[in-house]
């Protein structure tokens, strides 16, 4: 599986964040590969994959945002039953906790980029699909 990296800004909880993180991103013309929220009462995790990892940095630094990065698995898999379960059952048999995943689906067949927040990344990136 390919290791990837992901960016994580914490924001306030409350209406507009998610959309300053995107004009912020837009602006310096960064597609956004997947994404998640993670929510508590006072903040939220904004966990992305972008196409420039470099200029999402710069271009949310510039907003006032600070950003994080960690290292993940980034796995391009068909968007049909099971493909994720396969994955899934390959990182378990390996003894690899998956702590998080997060995505964006392809139409029916086609690829979808999944993101795996794993418990051991250089073991998991030697798992094959």
């Amino acid at each position: 599986m390919a290791r990837g990296t992901q960016l994580s800004v914490v924001v306030e909880n409350k209406p507009g964040q998610l959309a300053k993180v995107c004009a912020a991103l837009t602006r310096a013309k960064v597609n956004i590969d997947a994404v998640t929220v993670v929510d508590t009462a006072e903040a939220g995790i904004i966990r992305l994959v972008t196409s420039s990892n470099a200029k999402a940095k710069v271009a949310l630094n510039k907003a006032g945002m600070n950003v994080m990065q960690q290292s993940v698995l980034v796995v391009k898999m068909a968007n049909t039953p099971g493909a994720l379960a396969l994955a899934a059952k390959k990182l378990a048999a390996k003894g690899i906790n998956i702590e998080y995943v997060y995505g964006s689906g392809a139409p029916r067949g086609q690829l979808s980029t999944i993101v795996l927040g794993v418990s051991d990344i250089a073991k998991a990136a030697e798992v094959s699909l």
